[in-house]
């Protein structure tokens, strides 16, 4: 099978830097059979989906503005497509040793089993290239088959985050396969500020709701997180006995959960940061999921495509231009 034509599509903000762009140019990839295409806007979902459209090569490369990707990885991505079955392949997003600790606080939380559960390898290098879900895929390191993304009509754009899940779930149903390789992965800083994580995870909680409510279907252990939200705030009310026993167990795990982490991570400083981020991901993400459920943003009407501007920074055989 000879090498595919790519588009790399990267979404940003108005006047937003594309520090992606200096590991694209290494990619070593052919340079007459990839594109990069930027997509200006505030809507992620719907600027992927504009760009898509517009993008000439037969696989879609989706990064964010600061996936620092490794030379090879398109040639690493295209040889899992020679199986026609397959509709997506992706891989992991890695926190920067160079992070400050709050930051390598939260990627070792995402990538544990009390913190990221079952999506946790999405923020891990761990195994081989596999047959996978959508819960070890993201869409800041993720490429799909140009002409299966198109005839499920892209990204559900009333959604963000969660837009790849929904997508994903519905290509699963229909008998495609998705890839997860961990070769694949790109590197990626965690948010630099508590407030700025404590609305992260709202947000990915937000998506999973409204991605509930649209598809119709409910996984349960998305709902664990509200449920104990719902646990913490009763507590103060019937906080006694038998009642108090799952958070004195909850609170044993999380510093078990946090020793582990500083010792994976070799760094004392991890320890009393990942304290406070384990359960703020747990608390937040459940906020998130109820108020997803109950006030879905896609209610308040359409998002809206206009003003996004799709630019080719790199054609087919064309140049960067920085």
């Amino acid at each position: 099978m000879s090498q595919p034509k790519i588009s790399v599509i990267i979404p940003v903000k108005p006047g937003g830097e594309v520090r992606a762009l200096a590991g694209i140019a290494r990619a070593g990839y052919p340079g007459e059979l990839f594109e990069v295409l930027v997509a200006y806007g505030c809507v992620p979902s719907a600027q992927r989906n504009l760009a898509a459209r517009a993008a000439q090569g037969e696989l879609l490369y989706f990064l964010d503005d600061d996936s620092q990707v490794s030379p090879g990885f398109l040639d690493a991505a295209a040889r899992h497509y020679q199986d026609p079955k397959v509709a997506a392949v992706g891989g992991p997003s890695l926190t920067p040793g160079s992070d400050s600790a709050l930051q390598r606080a939260i990627g070792v939380a995402f990538a544990s089993a009390v913190g990221g559960g079952g999506v946790r390898n999405r923020y891990r290098k761990v195994g081989r290239a596999r047959r996978s879900s959508d819960s070890e895929l993201i869409l800041c390191n993720l490429s799909f088959r140009r002409e299966i993304f198109l005839a499920h009509e892209g990204l559900d754009a009333r959604l963000y985050p969660n837009e790849e899940n929904e997508l994903m779930d519905r290509l699963v149903r229909e008998g495609y396969q998705l890839v997860h390789d961990p070769e694949l992965a790109v590197l990626r800083s965690q948010r630099r500020s508590w407030g700025a994580y404590v609305r992260q995870m709202f947000g990915y909680g937000r998506g999973r709701g409204e991605q509930t409510l649209l598809s119709g279907r409910l996984k349960p252990v998305s709902l664990a997180p509200s449920l104990f939200l719902i646990y913490t705030l009763s507590l103060p009310f019937f906080g006694r006995g038998l009642f108090a026993l799952p958070m004195l167990f909850y609170l044993a795990a999380i510093a078990a959960a946090a020793l582990a982490g500083t010792l994976s991570g070799r760094d004392p400083a991890l320890f009393p940061r990942l304290l406070l981020v384990f359960p703020t991901l747990h608390l937040a993400y459940g906020a998130g999921v109820i108020a997803g459920l109950l006030r879905p943003r896609y209610r308040s009407g359409p998002r809206c495509e206009k003003g996004i501007e799709v630019r080719c920074v790199k054609g087919f055989g064309g140049n960067f231009e920085f």
